[in-house]
């Protein structure tokens, strides 16, 4: 097991960001609704990309993934089962639900891991493809599907905590190959599902209003094969952003959309950075030198992202006032609040709340991982504070972010990966 070692660090230059991890894997799930090649550029090689390469092997799909390039064909064999081990690391692996049971007529996906952010369900998937007439029950922490009478219908997809991202991917992966019409009411409007529509239409699908909340589908007999660029990773660009920030370096973020992002940018502008888009599309972020308080609220898209609650917490950690981060995605997505206390932050929680009240520094720490945005997080904390971090269980940043120390690195930070000797 790694460990990032970080001393107080000041950027400069530029960062490019990677595909997009969230795009990515819905769209390789995809791949199994046709019996035709698909090649698939700019993706991420990421721990989470390449257990859903095994996944797509497992199902029968023949993968080779070189230099950003994914070719995903058929193979002499076919399965509908996706196993525990492989589908319990990550989350997204659910996404392969829908296109088995509309391409094989039948399914048996285990129930999904990932990080420990918060309870989340998979209630509005198993609706959305019930609704579709998909039959599926629960036994023994696998969901059993038949597919075999696929017929498209009007869906309201909404939740609790408003739409699902995952749910929206599966539901229309199935319906694409449903007989009849479908209309997914509530659909996630995040880019990374736009992404996915755009890739099925590229398949042959024939869909409208994808990246709305109303998304139409006319069920097709067949797909065929197709290639297909996956956008940035607006998550990343978002990181990138918030290190900036919190380190009050001058940072040109290269390859984002930042059509993308918004509700980062603007909240970026609120705590005083200076935020120019080039003729190349390119982020120039210039932070201010005393950073200002602000409030964040996490909503679906276009709102602010709930991937980057955390790495935005430590920035408002070393603003000059008090902040308050509402969390209302995953009201439990605050296990980093611990960690960067012990950094010399003033964190407060409260339900789905935090107040920050800001420091003017903070130190350095030996902190322990918990998900994927908390890892970045705390390399952010690590790059800003007085002294040396060590980040512990740094495995759950190799899920989603591409080198990122070689890209932190590469832009004057102090982030070394070391084997971690202890366990934790």
């Amino acid at each position: 097991m790694d460990k990032f070692v970080i001393h107080k660090s000041h950027l400069k230059g530029s960062v490019a960001v990677s595909g997009s991890k969230n795009a990515a894997l819905p769209i390789m799930a995809a791949t199994l609704l046709t019996d035709e090649k698909c090649v698939l550029h700019n993706v991420p090689d990421l721990m989470d990309i390449r257990t859903m390469a095994d996944i797509l092997r497992v199902l029968g799909k023949v993968v080779t993934f070189e230099h950003g390039t994914m070719t995903v064909a058929a193979g002499k064999k076919k399965s509908y089962f996706a196993p525990y081990d492989l589908v319990r690391t990550m989350r997204a692996s659910f996404c392969v639900l829908g296109p088995l049971l509309a391409k094989c007529k039948k399914a048996k996906v285990s129930l999904p891991g990932g990080c420990i952010i918060g309870v989340r369900p998979v209630d509005l998937h198993i609706k959305g493809l019930e609704a579709l007439g998909a039959k599926i029950k629960i036994d023994r922490g696998y969901c059993i599907g038949n597919g075999a009478n696929l017929k498209g219908k009007v869906i309201y997809l909404g939740g609790h905590f408003g739409s699902s991202v995952l749910a929206t991917d599966n539901v229309m992966s199935a319906a694409v190959l449903a007989k009849g019409d479908t209309v997914i009411e509530y659909a996630a409007c995040e880019p990374e599902t736009e992404a996915l529509g755009l890739f099925l239409k590229n398949m042959g699908a024939q869909i409208s209003g994808e990246g709305t909340p109303t998304v139409r589908i006319k069920g097709v007999d067949s797909l065929g094969g197709c290639e297909f660029k996956i956008i940035p990773d607006r998550i990343e660009a978002g990181t990138f952003i918030a290190a900036s920030l919190a380190t009050k370096s001058p940072l040109r973020i290269k390859g984002a959309n930042y059509l993308h992002l918004t509700s980062v940018i603007e909240t970026s502008r609120k705590m005083g950075a200076k935020i120019d888009i080039d003729k190349n599309g390119d982020i120039l972020v210039k932070p201010p030198k005393v950073l200002h308080p602000a409030h964040i609220t996490t909503l679906p898209y276009p709102g602010f992202p709930t991937d980057l609650q955390a790495q935005f917490m430590v920035a408002l950690c070393l603003a000059d006032g008090i902040s308050m981060v509402t969390e209302k995605i995953y009201p439990d997505r605050f296990m980093h609040v611990a960690e960067i206390n012990r950094m010399g932050a003033n964190v407060q929680r409260s339900g789905p709340y935090s107040i920050v009240e800001g420091r003017r520094k903070l130190y350095g720490a030996e902190v322990m991982a918990s998900d994927l945005r908390a890892s970045a997080a705390l390399v952010i904390a690590g790059m800003a504070a007085e002294g040396k971090t060590e980040v512990l269980r740094i495995y759950h940043i190799d899920r989603g972010y591409e080198k990122i120390e070689h890209k932190f690195n590469a832009a004057g930070a102090k982030v070394i990966r070391a084997k971690q000797t202890k366990d934790v």
